[in-house]
């Protein structure tokens, strides 16, 4: 049997990770400044995070939602005090995709409608509801095509307000910051004028922050930039450095009925565990203050750099803009310097994603490879 054929593979692998360091099989090292599309958050192998997941996976690796489990209680008693939304509900999963599905699927449910605004260069997920809300045509089937979604341009207010007047709209869907669309931001006033239209046109405003979040832009989460109060939140990826696990906070003025959320393996014993060690060490290492601090220090090493026309992003969800494709420069800093790097929709895009406590000597090795590559 063949593995499917799912993203183009660098002949590389990958046999172990320690902070922002992988090794491969032939033992040579590579800096991962992409850390596996934002997923590494505190580190590769944290040793607070080994010691929490094998803990676990000695007592109680999983048992089913028909059971208490005090884990569950503890993770969202600590996500909420790191975040600020207490008075907000925790539901389980176990993806990004799967956050932004049920996040949907209770929007449609709590409002009675059924349209769905999303923005330009959006991506949500592969799920059904979720990649309709992609704007991204080669991934949208024509199962998932019938899912009714209007695409606006983002940071433009007086559109968004024109089509919620309809009436017709569930929820608006937003990521402050956008990952596979080219680091592009929401304003705080645009996030703000989203969370005030949708309370005053029945419409839920869903805050995707599954890249964007978990300390990744310098804040808990990437719309707290702002003002802004989300009906919804969606959570993954950094939650569990690696472990499968998602989740969405739901403001408390929307009720879910009992069964109308569900999930086998969401909220397992493991899974807790994980997303618990990943809050005690953003705590104690106070890494959102981290991620502010290298984003200065970031912006400080590139500046000079004549073929960067543009520093995206904020904390450390970064994006350089080239003058020119970087699809080459990817391949020459993973072969000639070890470095791993991102990229996304826009071609001229190189996206930074590094763990969060990355060190300012490591982020200077990517300095001096662009400066030799670039010149």
């Amino acid at each position: 049997m063949e593995l499917f054929d799912v993203y183009p593979l660098y002949p590389i692998t990958p046999v172990q990770g320690r902070g922002a360091w992988i090794t491969d099989q032939k033992g040579d090292r590579y800096l991962d400044l992409y850390g596996g599309h934002a997923v590494i958050s505190i580190g590769h192998s944290h040793p607070h995070f080994v010691r929490g997941v094998e803990n676990q996976l000695r007592t109680l690796a999983f048992y089913s939602n028909s059971i208490e489990n005090p884990l569950q209680q503890a993770l969202a008693q600590k996500l909420g005090e790191m975040s600020g939304l207490e008075d907000y509900q925790l539901f389980l999963c176990n993806s990004g995709a799967e956050a932004n599905e049920n996040a949907l699927k209770l929007a449609s449910f709590h409002t009675g409608k059924s349209r769905v605004i999303a923005f330009k260069n959006s991506f949500h997920g592969r799920t059904s509801a979720a990649v309709a809300a992609t704007d991204n045509k080669a991934i949208v089937a024509p199962l998932n095509a019938g899912h009714p979604v209007t695409f606006l341009e983002m940071n433009h207010p007086e559109a968004l307000e024109a089509e919620l007047r309809k009436g017709d709209v569930c929820a608006v869907i937003l990521e402050a910051i956008q990952g596979v669309g080219g680091l592009d931001m929401a304003t705080p006033e645009f996030l703000e004028a989203v969370s005030r239209q949708c309370a005053a046109h029945g419409a839920v405003f869903i805050a995707d922050e599954v890249q964007c979040g978990f300390g990744r832009s310098g804040r808990f989460f990437a719309f707290q930039h702002s003002a802004a109060t989300p009906g919804i939140i969606s959570m993954a990826k950094g939650m569990g450095n690696g472990f499968p696990v998602g989740g969405i906070l739901i403001h408390p003025d929307i009720r879910p009925s009992h069964g109308l959320l569900g999930t086998t393996f969401g909220g397992n014993h493991l899974a807790c565990a994980a997303a618990l060690a990943v809050l005690e060490v953003l705590d104690s290492e106070g890494l959102a203050e981290h991620a502010r601090q290298m984003e200065a220090y970031f912006r400080k090493g590139v500046a000079g750099i004549t073929a960067v026309t543009q520093v995206k992003g904020k904390g450390l969800m970064l994006g350089l803009r080239l003058d020119r494709e970087v699809a080459a420069l990817r391949r020459r800093l993973i072969f000639e310097h070890r470095i791993f790097t991102g990229s996304a929709k826009d071609k001229n895009l190189l996206r930074i994603l590094p763990p969060l406590n990355i060190k300012p000597e490591e982020l200077d090795l990517l300095f001096a490879a662009l400066k030799q590559e670039l010149a």
